[in-house]
């Protein structure tokens, strides 16, 4: 898809595609002759008609698109607000348009200024805390029970597919220790090796339960697989260090009868979906305070591209005035300093002035605005107070007078 993009004229961009979203974020000079490439782009990848998807479509551009940007990098463009893996997507798609070199200057600064809007709104808000899916939901309270996952081991009982979720994202948050058991071992066998982890035969089950920190069920036999009686036994073989359960199984696979034994805490669907949605509860709180975060970032990324683009100005005014300074002092190097200085400012002020008088006789509401204008700045630029620019505007009266005398006078010569 970059590829394409790139042979259709888009060559900075960067292609994201999440559980929400299919979204390209590009730099291009003209936002509406890319876009409506960019759709082409994605009409041909799905073999449809533009027209047909069309009312899908979003675009934004220019601040607009800069602010929708950073609320994607910070999770805010999100249908679970805060959830953590959209800033690492962002981030892997970013590292994919790099590697075919789709990336430019522009694109590398308005990424990096979304970056740090993220760690801000991760850092400054509690926009980050709380689970908000199942998964996360069991690792915050895996996290609880036993600290830091590194140092814990998992045992996967049967291979349903809610299980291999919690067992996945527990993964991702850093267990380093997995076996899988399943009433066929054949099956469980193969899927350890997918998941690089260790086989348990099912009939060790009672030994690899006791090896266990984390138990996620998962086998829907419609039957109990952890009875009172195993997790007894592997409790005390444990001397007595806790035992986290999730029952992922629809029927259940724990007999409800464990959840009352000390040191088993077990947590089936309903628990952990009750822990995910007071999660998603203290994030959306949260969300006023990460978008004024992300607006107030918006605006000083604007602010600094307008500095930056401002500096070319400056260095060609600084370079004009060293000129004007050396071509006086080559053509009158025996000024004193109040002469030269004197001198200096006419020349510099020479063609500001003209240029002022010119707007003065355009007598029109365009020439007046104009001039308007031009003297809000020059009072910005050079923090001219009024009283200063009076005096200025007497004296430029006064020069204007004498200069009409001198005319007057010399036509009478003339006759």
């Amino acid at each position: 898809m970059l590829e394409r993009l790139r042979a259709v004229g888009v060559t900075q961009a960067l292609w994201l595609s999440t559980c929400d979203r299919v979204e390209v974020q590009a730099v291009h000079p003209r936002p509406n002759e890319a876009a409506l490439a960019i759709a082409a782009v994605m009409a041909e990848r799905v073999g449809m008609a533009t027209a047909d998807f069309s009312d899908q479509l979003y675009t934004r551009a220019g601040p607009d698109a800069i602010r929708h940007l950073f609320a994607v990098a910070c999770s805010l463009d999100s249908q679970i607000i805060g959830e953590p893996h959209i800033l690492g997507q962002l981030k892997a798609a970013h590292r994919g348009a790099a590697t075919l070199g789709l990336t430019g200057p522009e694109l590398e600064a308005v990424l990096q200024a979304a970056y740090a809007a993220a760690k801000r709104v991760r850092s400054e808000t509690p926009i980050a805390e709380g689970a908000t899916s199942l998964a996360a939901a069991a690792i915050q309270v895996a996290r609880d029970l036993h600290g830091d996952l590194k140092r814990c081991s998992a045992l996967l009982i049967g291979l349903g597919d809610m299980g291999t979720l919690v067992l996945d994202g527990l993964r991702e948050a850093g267990l380093p220790r997995l076996t899988i058991a399943a009433p066929v071992d054949r099956r469980a066998e193969a899927a350890a090796r997918r998941l690089s982890g260790h086989f348990a035969p099912w009939a060790d089950l009672d030994s690899a339960l006791a090896g266990a920190d984390i138990v996620v069920t998962a086998t829907g036999l419609g039957r109990y697989i952890l009875s009172t009686a195993m997790m007894e036994a592997a409790l005390k073989r444990r001397r007595r260090r806790p035992i986290f359960v999730v029952d992922a199984a629809i029927p259940s696979d724990v007999d409800p009868a464990v959840a009352g034994m000390d040191g088993a805490f077990v947590y089936d669907l309903a628990d952990l979906e009750r822990v995910a949605l007071q999660g998603r509860v203290g994030r959306e709180a949260a969300t006023q305070a990460a978008w004024s975060i992300v607006d107030e970032a918006v605006a000083a990324f604007a602010r600094d591209r307008a500095e930056r683009a401002a500096v070319p100005a400056v260095a060609a005014l600084r370079a004009h005035f060293e000129r004007e300074r050396r071509r006086l002092l080559d053509d009158h190097s025996g000024l004193d300093a109040g002469s030269a200085t004197r001198l200096l400012v006419n020349r510099l002020l020479h063609h500001p002035s003209e240029a002022l008088r010119e707007m003065a006789a355009d007598q029109d509401g365009v020439g007046l605005a104009e001039r308007a204008a031009a003297e809000r700045l020059l009072f910005r630029l050079f923090r001219l107070d009024g009283t200063a620019a009076e005096e200025q505007a007497a004296d430029e009266r006064a020069a204007d007078e004498r200069d009409e005398d001198e005319r007057r006078e010399s036509g009478r010569h003339l006759q």
